[in-house]
């Protein structure tokens, strides 16, 4: 069974119809980059994912035991996100009670906590506050947040907006790092063409009422691909 199965689902945003009879499938290990115009769903598709918009029609399920209140979610940063008055391990040790009732941190949370700032590399990092931090530490953290939220899947909307190049290449390593050596399966919504065609697997492209699913390989020779990139994207 797939990890998320998509099967002709329509999605509207404030009354408009945004996403009609879309259909794909992401299963276990698998690296989707979603991309498209603006406008196209793609935010929409999103909180349809997360549990919290509801298809049109069409069905949408999670396979391999996978529940919807265990997606590591990794949002488009706000100002307001930027500036949270917290410790970085308050932050992080967040993700493990994510979406649940309880908000009681137990050892076995502290130790996921304290394995997740190690894996991301700010560990050193943990007692600093949160807003004190660069772009690229923040989102790290928010990162190793959303790793505490889930051992399957992560959920990431445009992690490298406003970031350097330089700390955008790291932070795609990671992700890349997650996805193959922890078997983790990323979904990433990005504007980002050439690094999606670098790193992910599969390629889900949004345009009004047409859609491209399939490998990147596949996508490379697509007509959806060829009229989006002008044919820029392999020099």
């Amino acid at each position: 069974m797939s990890l998320i199965s998509c099967k002709n689902i329509c999605l509207s945003y404030e009354n408009n119809k945004v996403i009609t009879d879309l259909s794909f499938t992401v299963e276990a290990g698998d690296y989707l980059c979603i991309v498209g115009e603006n406008g196209s769903g793609k935010s929409t598709l999103v909180k349809a994912m997360l549990g919290l918009k509801e298809t049109s029609s069409g069905h949408l399920h999670f396979g391999e035991g996978l529940k919807k209140g265990e997606v590591g979610y990794l949002p488009q940063q706000t100002t307001s996100q930027k500036d949270f008055p917290a410790s970085v391990f308050e932050v992080v040790i967040s993700g493990c009670v994510a979406g649940k009732r309880s908000i009681f941190y137990s050892e076995k949370h502290k130790s996921l906590a304290y394995e997740n700032m190690k894996k991301l590399d700010i560990f050193h990092l943990r007692k600093k506050c949160f807003r004190e931090l660069s772009g690229g530490q923040q989102q790290r953290v928010l990162l190793a947040r959303a790793l505490c939220a889930t051992k399957k899947l992560l959920l990431l909307d445009e992690p490298v907006t406003g970031l350097d190049p330089v700390v955008t290449s790291e932070l795609y390593s990671i992700i890349r790092s997650i996805n193959r050596d922890y078997g983790i399966t990323v979904i990433m919504v990005s504007h980002d063409l050439h690094s999606a065609l670098k790193n992910a697997s599969h390629i889900l492209h949004l345009n009004k009422n047409k859609y491209f699913f399939g490998t990147t390989a596949e996508y490379t020779e697509s007509e959806i691909y060829k009229s989006f990139s002008g044919g820029d994207c392999n020099d």
